[in-house]
């Protein structure tokens, strides 16, 4: 596995944390939120594992609808 590859699986499981936190929060559960954002509730189990198969259109929806922001940094 390369250092990129690696750098984007720790990427994916924590914005899947941070996601499904927030849900939490907010008292939602995962069909819930899946049904927001239209999504299956297998891949919405996809996005807070932080599987790296998910479409990105589909962590950014989740992101959005719990309030769950990051920023991009450029070097």
């Amino acid at each position: 596995m390369t250092a990129q590859a690696t750098q984007h699986e720790a990427f994916a499981e924590q914005v899947g944390a941070a996601i499904r936190a927030a849900r939490r929060r907010l008292g939602m559960t995962q069909e819930e939120l899946a049904e927001l954002i239209g999504v299956s509730d297998r891949t919405m189990r996809s996005i807070e594992q932080g599987k790296t198969g998910v479409s990105f259109d589909s962590v950014i929806r989740a992101a959005q609808a719990v309030g769950v922001r990051w920023e991009v940094r450029t070097s």
